[in-house]
């Protein structure tokens, strides 16, 4: 069994987009993106990689799904395929056909993350984004690893939508970096 991981930036007030589903505004400063090469790499885009120094294998996943909204910058310049070094699945109501062969449209987000996760691999799946996703997901996420920015939003998308559902992690790891940012990993409470 592998585990489900949300891996996700966050504002000061919970929020991990704008209204708009903007996420410009996060500082995305040097310590951060070094972070997130070295130890998450398969988290920057396939277009992006060379530029930020990865060129090595997965590390952590080789599986992400995302939401449709999530996807949706992506496909809005063009890029059908944002992840073409891991498998891709789109949780979508209103998608019903891929734009690439690369990536599955799910309208079963839980079924699919449960087939998944009992597959036999070294790898995790990533949730990249996605409140609405996050929530329906969260009865299968084993780990968090939320980036803090040190942020306010005011309003926007929050980490996890849906119903009220208190579910208990234990922080793994934490660690501040110089431009004010912080990471945390969390792993579920059994």
């Amino acid at each position: 069994m592998r585990d489900l991981t949300y891996f996700v930036g966050i504002t000061i007030d919970g929020f991990i987009a704008g209204p708009d589903g903007d996420i410009g505004f996060f500082p995305m400063h040097d310590d951060i993106l070094g972070f997130m090469a070295q130890e998450y790499p398969e988290t920057i885009p396939t277009h992006l990689r060379e530029q930020f120094g990865v060129d090595g294998a997965n590390k952590q996943f080789d599986t992400v799904i995302q939401g449709r909204a999530t996807y949706e910058p992506a496909l809005a310049v063009g890029i059908t395929s944002p992840y073409a070094h891991l498998r891709q699945y789109v949780a979508s109501r209103t998608l019903t056909e891929s734009p690439d062969p690369a990536v599955e449209i799910v309208a079963d987000p839980l079924e699919k993350v449960r087939k998944l996760k009992a597959e036999n691999s070294a790898l995790g799946v990533w949730v990249a984004g996605g409140g609405e996703l996050a929530g329906t997901l969260l009865p299968e996420i084993d780990e968090l690893v939320v980036k803090h920015y040190p942020v306010v939003a005011g309003r926007g998308t929050p980490m996890f939508g849906g119903d009220f559902r208190p579910t208990h992690f234990d922080v793994v790891h934490r660690e501040a970096y110089p431009s004010g940012a912080a990471v945390s990993r969390f792993r579920r409470r059994v």
